[in-house]
């Protein structure tokens, strides 16, 4: 049975500039590592933690409330994978699997993914004006 005496209902805006900044910051790293700074030792690689963080940053909301969604969201999305399943997800793109492997640890999957110019430019313009 739903118990309804415990949910509440919050309402956060979509910080679109927060998303720009970090798209900015992470060409600047990978510039860098390109040109053989510090960076370059270890690989750009985004990893869970980084992705909460930034979940976090660009949402407003607590970290204790994003983590367990963002870990719900990959779990469903590597299952997605492993099952060789097309995924259409906007502005990320159309995700589909070409050849899967099975190794002795995990398995190798090639992928395509083709993101449309469109979706790219809608991630820095919001979708509707923030009424009071």
């Amino acid at each position: 049975m739903f118990n309804m005496t415990n949910s509440r209902k919050t309402t956060t805006t979509r910080n679109i500039s927060a998303v720009a900044d970090i798209t900015d910051a992470t060409e600047a790293e990978a510039v860098v590592a390109e040109e053989g700074g510090e960076e370059a030792v270890a690989p750009n690689a985004l990893r869970k933690k980084e992705l909460i963080d930034r979940v976090v940053e660009v949402s407003g909301m607590k970290k204790k409330d994003v983590k367990p969604i963002v870990e719900a969201t990959l779990a469903v999305l590597g299952a997605a994978l492993s099952n060789e399943e097309t995924m259409n997800l906007p502005p990320m793109g159309k995700v589909v699997i070409n050849r899967k492997k099975d190794l002795a640890n995990g398995e190798v999957l090639m992928t395509r993914i083709r993101r449309s110019t469109k979706a790219a430019e809608t991630e820095e313009e919001p979708l509707a004006e923030v009424s009071e």
